[in-house]
Parts: C-alpha cells; structure tokens; sequence
C-alpha cells in the first residue's frame, strides 16, 4: 500500500480511538475480578496485532485507547499494561530480528534509548499526580493533534 494511504488510515484510525476516549464511558472497571471477557481481549488483541502489522505502529497510541474504550480498563492499568505488551512485543522482534543487528547505528539507538527511559521515569512520576480522568483525557487530545498532523502529512 502506498505511504500516504498508511498515514492516512492510521490518523483515522487514531482520531476514532481518540475520539471514543473523550466519550464518557459506561462500561465496568476491567480490574474488577470477571469484568473482562476472554473473547472480547482476544479479539481486541487480534484486531490491535492487524492494525500494528498493517500500518507499522501500534502501541501505545492503539493500545490505551482499545484497553480504555474495548476493555473498560483504568486509565492508570491501561498505561500500565500498554507498556508491558509493547515490551514483550519487542522483546520478541529483538529476539526474530537479533541476527540482522549487525547494521544498526548504536550511536544514535543508545542516547535514544537512554534518553526514553529517563522520560518514562519522569512520566510515571508525573503520572502518579494527575487523576485518571484528565490523564485520559489528556492522552486522547494528543493523539486528536497527532492524527491530525499525520493526515495533513498525508495529504500534502
């Protein structure tokens, strides 16, 4: 598929997620014992592994919002387990891919990685300050202006 169709489903794609995380919400906390079903996690995983494949990014940027929006998750345990799938996710692509490591440039992947981890740690210790609800709320704006960044990107 062409770049600019890419850019484009993932904007819309993200301005639906972002847009259902602005919604108020009616569903039950997924930390309750039993509030989420296993067929619905499975089809929400497998729907977000489509997506992830098809367009190259998933995330953070589609796993908040379907764990929020599908799976009625917490603001807090969404990021939380965000996080842990994304570093299983690349935990396993490092170990596929560790082979073809050869041609990677380290001096910019280390300050990178450096620098990422500095700024999680700061993010949780922010984190730790704002309400679930403004930090929901916060997270969908964003991912409105990053969608709307990228579809312009695509368009031009």
């Amino acid at each position: 598929l062409p770049q600019p169709l890419l850019i484009a489903a993932f904007a819309a794609v993200a301005a639906l997620a972002a847009t259902r995380m602005l919604r108020p919400s009616r569903a039950t906390s997924a930390t309750e014992p039993g509030a989420v079903r296993p067929g619905r996690a499975l089809g929400t995983g497998a729907g977000l592994g489509a997506l992830t494949g098809l367009l190259g990014v998933g995330g953070g940027f589609l796993a908040v919002p379907a764990l929020v929006t599908v799976l009625a998750f917490e603001m807090q345990a969404a990021v939380g387990t965000s996080l842990l799938i994304i570093s299983v996710n690349s935990l396993a692509s490092l170990l596929t891919r560790g082979a073809t490591t050869s041609g990677l440039d380290w001096t910019l992947i280390a300050p990178f990685t450096g620098t990422a981890i500095l700024g999680a740690w700061d993010g949780k210790r922010l984190a730790g300050k704002v309400s679930g609800p403004l930090l929901q709320r916060t997270f969908a704006v964003v991912l409105l202006a990053v969608a709307a960044f990228m579809l312009v990107d695509a368009l031009t």
